[in-house]
């Protein structure tokens, strides 16, 4: 299916959800955030562990950033960088370890973007992740670049 604009739609299981990030990670480009929110166990470091492995197929394991708050990629066409703001005290020190640069240089994946407040980057995409019994419901937000963006999922 195409999905234009905002889309919501059910992931049913895991596949689903790694096929979503598949899917996102083709379509991303430089300078874009993908901003996954959700309470825990959603699904939100499946989601971006598969869009870090769709996009770095050599990449050995890819561990979840909770403690290090960020982990950078070389993706073959811009460096791809995982942060997860859970652990936060402020949007500042996203920042300070990287978000800036990270966007200048290559492409972001953000669990947690609410902890960025007001401060969220311009080219994203707000994918919100809800418990639906055993399955996810997931909402696509497009903001900026991402808004005329077809998504092929």
């Amino acid at each position: 299916m195409l999905l234009h604009a905002e889309g919501e739609f059910r992931l049913n299981d895991e596949a689903d959800t790694v096929d979503l990030g598949e899917s996102l990670a083709r379509v991303l480009q430089k300078g874009d955030a993908v901003c996954l929110s959700g309470p825990l166990g959603a699904g939100k470091s499946v989601l971006a562990r598969a869009m870090v492995r769709a996009l770095c197929p050599d990449e050995g394991e890819v561990p979840s950033p909770t403690f290090t708050l960020v982990q950078f990629y070389p993706a073959p066409d811009f460096p791809l960088a995982h942060f997860d703001l859970y652990r936060l005290a402020s949007a500042d020190e996203a920042y300070e370890v990287g978000l800036d640069e990270a966007l200048r240089e290559g492409a972001a994946i953000i669990e947690w973007p609410e902890r960025l407040g007001h401060h969220l980057p311009h080219d994203r995409l707000e994918v919100e992740i809800s418990l639906d019994g055993d399955a996810r419901r997931v909402r696509l937000t497009p903001h900026g670049a991402w808004e005329e963006r077809p998504l092929e999922a």
